[in-house]
């Protein structure tokens, strides 16, 4: 498999297993990583959606998919890492623009949290500017058509 590919298939394991895990635990171990905490807009930091066994389940599907793809088990960690971190930056701008918590917002939704971490492991990988955007868009275009499978499969909630 090629290097992109590989990257891809890494960023789609490590976005969608807080998606899985929600599925296969039902509920359990949801603790919302912002506590229940507001903004001083009044909205909340993140929402209830982004937990803390979302988060671990997408730096240990990281890290595993990286050592499984031949990109390292700390590549996959860091990977992981990245996206759960533009997955919040996402949903906290999200709530900043009145979007509820699992809400969509075309872009916002998947940009940040393919864009970070390929920008983190550009050198590592070795990617050009033009790669890292093909990549977003790639990501944009799967991550799209693998939630309406999900949401068909009741997996998802929403189709998107």
């Amino acid at each position: 498999m090629l290097l992109e590919g590989k990257i891809l298939l890494l960023l789609i394991i490590a976005n969608g297993a807080p998606i899985l895990l929600l599925k296969l635990l039902d509920g359990r171990c949801a603790w919302a990583l912002d506590g229940g905490r507001v903004w001083p807009d009044g909205r909340p930091w993140l929402g209830p959606s982004k937990t803390w066994r979302g988060v671990a389940g997408a730096l240990l599907a990281g890290a595993l998919a990286g050592w499984g793809l031949g990109l390292g088990a700390g590549t996959g960690l860091q990977a992981g890492a990245m996206t759960m971190l533009g997955d919040m930056l996402s949903s906290f701008l999200k709530r900043r623009l009145g979007v509820p918590s699992s809400g969509m917002a075309l872009g916002l939704d998947q940009v940040p949290e393919s864009l970070l971490p390929l920008l983190w492991l550009k050198t590592e990988w070795r990617l050009g500017y033009g790669e890292v955007l093909g990549l977003v868009l790639a990501f944009l275009v799967l991550e799209l058509a693998l939630s309406r499978v999900l949401y068909r499969l009741h997996v998802r909630r929403e189709p998107y």
